[in-house]
């Protein structure tokens, strides 16, 4: 399988020599979980796009510290897209950012969150199940981080799954688009470093509450298999 990822960020530079930058924490996800994918990484930043049509059997989309309702000339020109993406009918996962973007895009609405900063391992529930969600959980815990988060979905947008602090945890648009807000390519080593050089803008109190729930068992391994399988599925 051959997916395209859409890189939206870099890893701060005192991270990198620890953890590498965001290619680097997919690709070891993936050789982890599916080896038999095949990334290629374009770093939509500077303007670097795969052919929407051809090539890939899908596109994966990284999560960013940016805002997708920035007015960044990137920004505006990813959402241009990632419209193009769908107009195509191509199968899209977004992580985070990309999650966010989703909505951007096709008409539903981001915004900063009222409960502050999700960091840390959260739980979401599993509203609706759908086929290429297996093997099957009724939840699933991963890592987080953001301040934003999805208030309103697109039309023809399903939510599959939430919690109390993120109502708009997962969900598609269609059947080719997927958006997950938590991160399945974060170790919980790199969720700490991450916590650590945010101190100023996430806060301490915060930071002291979720540093405990990064020793909690995480499913980035189901989901990952789960955003295979969307994109396999015709």
């Amino acid at each position: 399988m051959k997916i395209a990822l859409l890189q939206c960020d870099h890893v701060v530079k005192e991270l990198q020599p620890a953890h590498g930058d965001i290619p680097d924490l997919f690709k070891n996800l993936f050789d982890r979980v599916a080896p038999e994918v095949s990334l290629e990484v374009f770093n939509v930043t500077r303007g670097e796009y795969p052919d929407p049509v051809n090539h890939y059997d899908g596109f994966i989309s990284s999560g960013a510290r940016y805002s997708v309702y920035d007015k960044d000339p990137w920004i505006i020109r990813f959402k241009e897209y990632v419209r193009e993406l769908y107009d195509h009918g191509r199968k899209f996962v977004g992580i985070c950012f990309g999650h966010q973007m989703i909505a951007e895009a096709l008409g539903g609405k981001c915004e900063k969150s009222d409960q502050g900063w999700g960091i840390g391992i959260k739980e979401v529930k599993i509203h609706k199940k759908m086929p290429w969600m297996q093997p099957e959980l009724d939840s699933y815990r991963m890592i987080v981080s953001h301040a934003d988060q999805v208030a309103e979905i697109p039309e023809n947008g399903e939510v599959l799954g939430g919690n109390s602090h993120c109502p708009c945890s997962i969900y598609t648009v269609g059947k080719n688009f997927l958006g997950i807000q938590a991160h399945p390519e974060f170790t919980p080593a790199f969720e700490k470093d991450i916590m650590r050089v945010r101190r100023d803008r996430i806060g301490q109190k915060a930071i002291d509450e979720a540093i405990p729930t990064l020793n909690e068992k995480t499913d980035e391994v189901v989901v990952t298999r789960w955003i295979i399988q969307f994109i396999q599925e015709i």
